[in-house]
């Protein structure tokens, strides 16, 4: 088979899994759902996969670990979310710092 038809499989195969996925979430038991334990991970699940999705965007270009510009607007955003600045101003700073550092050259 050539790579254009495994492309298919993999699309038609990925669509299979998404409605199995939503479907089973419709077929579950609303008992199963409410119960606390399923909340509480539920809460994990989200915290884990933010952070992995966080851990890959700011320290890694392509396959590759990168120390750049994005690191240190993290590391001033965090150092400015410990000392309870509004959001915004986080996010500007950030923004700003790191714009700052790719101007000089760095990242």
């Amino acid at each position: 088979m050539n790579p254009y038809a495994w492309t298919w499989v993999a699309i038609a195969a990925a669509a299979a899994l998404a409605f199995l996925t939503k479907y089973a979430g419709h077929v579950v038991p609303e008992a199963w759902l409410e119960h606390p334990r399923v909340h509480r991970v539920a809460g994990f699940v989200t915290v884990g996969l933010l952070a992995a999705l966080f851990a890959t965007q700011a320290f890694t270009s392509g396959s590759a670990l990168v120390i750049d510009a994005r690191v240190v607007a993290v590391a001033v955003a965090a150092l400015l979310l410990w000392k309870r600045a509004p959001f915004i101003v986080v996010v500007a700073a950030a923004a700003c710092v790191a714009a700052g550092l790719r101007l000089l050259g760095w990242g």
